[in-house]
């Protein structure tokens, strides 16, 4: 299975998102990478995100941006966006990727509505991410309206902290319901992202 975050510029939350969904799923097949529908092929992670994985013990400082193309989204098996404007932008460029596009606060309420009402199916993760997918159609209007996870590109490190807080809160949602047969494993030093 082939997970993708994407932003914007791919500088400072969908590297933070590949990142920690990386540390939380290292040692299964699980491939996670990230980009940006406006990615800056290359450049290096933000500064502000760079010191927020630096200060839960993450290297980040060998991340380069890229930018979305259609073949990548084609290629993803899930792919998690921070903003509406970019699934908008996601499906644009690749519409058969809006099966399997959500803003991550939408698809972790998904996870965590399925994991409530044992509607995951699976042994595996990728199974159990599956069958959540398969079912997003039906649980969308059962659960709260998605919210952005705003862009703090430009902005004092408090947004910056506040972005990845945000971000990992969802993914340790999204790993947590999917954790019957699956182990997280233990967040990166701290539990919650302060620098």
């Amino acid at each position: 299975m082939h997970i993708m975050f994407v932003c914007t510029g791919n500088i400072c939350r969908s590297p933070m998102g590949e990142l920690l969904m990386t540390h939380y799923l290292s040692g299964t097949t699980v491939q996670v990478s990230s980009a940006g529908t406006r990615g800056l092929p290359m450049h290096p992670i933000d500064p502000s995100s760079g010191r927020l994985m630096q200060s839960v013990g993450i290297e980040s400082s060998g991340f380069r941006s890229r930018r979305l193309t259609r073949q990548m989204a084609d290629n993803a098996d899930l792919i998690l966006c921070f903003e509406k404007q970019q699934r908008k932008d996601i499906v644009t460029l690749a519409p058969a990727a809006v099966r399997y596009t959500f803003l991550l606060n939408d698809f972790a309420n998904m996870c965590d509505y399925c994991a409530r009402n044992g509607m995951i199916a699976g042994k595996t993760i990728q199974e159990r991410l599956q069958s959540v997918i398969k079912r997003s159609s039906m649980i969308r209007p059962l659960i709260p309206l998605p919210m952005d996870i705003a862009d703090p590109h430009g902005r004092e490190f408090d947004h910056f902290r506040i972005a990845a807080e945000q971000t990992n809160m969802a993914i340790r949602k999204i790993l947590k319901s999917m954790r019957k047969h699956y182990v997280v494993a233990p967040a990166p030093v701290r539990s919650q992202i302060v620098a």
